[in-house]
């Protein structure tokens, strides 16, 4: 068994005040790349005297602390994974990822992911696009969120792909079932997140976070007990709808982490509408639209996928235990 990570410590210098975090890093620790530093920031392996994004300036005086962690052989291997795929091109594939498909292997997840199943679609010539760990990847959904995703298949495509995403050019409007009514009805969302102050594994609105904006629109009710709410996407911040969507008070429903300590309206959903509640199986979220354009011919390109299954049933018992329930009163 190895020896367990051994965490690393640094004052950031008067010298080096107003620079990039990750850049301040890299000259600290000279043997840690940039991108490398800027992915273990991201993914929650730095801890510091505040909650900075890699590009965030720092200041003197300034303490942080950077746990590595090891760094295991890459084996990729192509698996013959069921793919939907909306388009495909020499630069670029548009795919409908179902829930539960992982996007890259990670701990826990070494294999059965939306990389394995892309090589076997595209052959190893994937492999040097991109990350040697998630070749083709430009953008993540959660394993447990449904929907419309681009994978990059060339180099040019890949870095054309990121910098929209960077600039926040890319169209992205997800389809979203929320406990209770929002209230406005139509609203944006302009709250900073980052790293939860007590659980790294979460995100949270918290006041030194990144900018983060999110466009709602209620679209249905089903009663006063949930809503079928259209997001927009200006920003992209890891778990930024379900963020949102909790601080404001109306959580993704059957979201098994943002939704916890929140009541729902159960009295208002029916029968029918607390059964489907009861029984979650992922959060009632997906991403209906992508839309962006194509970095090799620079044309515009959109794409819409409708509800899947799992979810056209939870708004079909929604509807149900809403007119169950407005019966109920009017026999009050």
């Amino acid at each position: 068994m190895s020896d367990p990570p051994v965490p690393r410590h640094a004052t950031i210098p008067p010298e080096l005040a107003g620079s990039r975090l990750d850049r301040a890093l890299a000259r600290l620790w000279p043997d840690l790349s940039r991108s490398r530093l800027k992915q273990l920031i991201e993914t929650g392996a730095l801890t510091g005297d505040r909650t900075l994004a890699p590009s965030d300036p720092v200041r003197d005086g300034e303490s942080y602390t950077l746990v590595v962690p090891p760094i295991g052989p890459v084996t990729l291997e192509p698996q013959a994974i069921p793919l939907t795929i909306l388009y495909e091109d020499d630069a670029l594939l548009v795919i409908d990822k179902p829930a539960g498909l992982v996007i890259h292997p990670a701990p826990g997840h070494a294999d059965g992911t939306l990389v394995n199943a892309v090589l076997a679609h595209c052959g190893a010539s994937l492999t040097r696009v991109g990350s040697e760990r998630r070749p083709g990847i430009v953008h993540r959904l959660d394993k447990d969120t449904s929907g419309v995703m681009v994978v990059a298949k060339s180099d040019v495509a890949h870095h054309g792909l990121v910098e929209q995403f960077r600039v926040h050019s890319i169209h992205r409007e997800y389809r979203v079932f929320v406990a209770g009514i929002p209230s406005p009805t139509a609203d944006a969302i302009d709250e900073p997140i980052g790293r939860h102050p007590d659980d790294r594994k979460r995100m949270a609105v918290v006041t030194r976070g990144r900018t983060a904006r999110t466009h709602y629109r209620v679209e249905e009710t089903f009663g006063t007990g949930a809503a079928q709410v259209r997001c927009r996407l200006e920003t992209g911040r890891t778990h930024q709808i379900r963020v949102h969507m909790a601080y404001r008070g109306h959580p993704v429903l059957c979201d098994p982490v943002y939704g916890r300590g929140t009541p729902i309206r159960r009295w208002a959903l029916g029968a029918a509408g607390v059964a489907a509640v009861n029984n979650p199986k992922r959060q009632a979220l997906h991403a209906a639209v992508l839309g962006f354009v194509h970095p090799i011919t620079g044309q515009t390109h959109e794409f819409a996928v409708d509800l899947p299954p799992d979810l056209r049933l939870l708004r079909n018992s929604l509807i149900e235990g809403a007119l169950e329930h407005a019966i109920i009163q009017t026999d009050i």
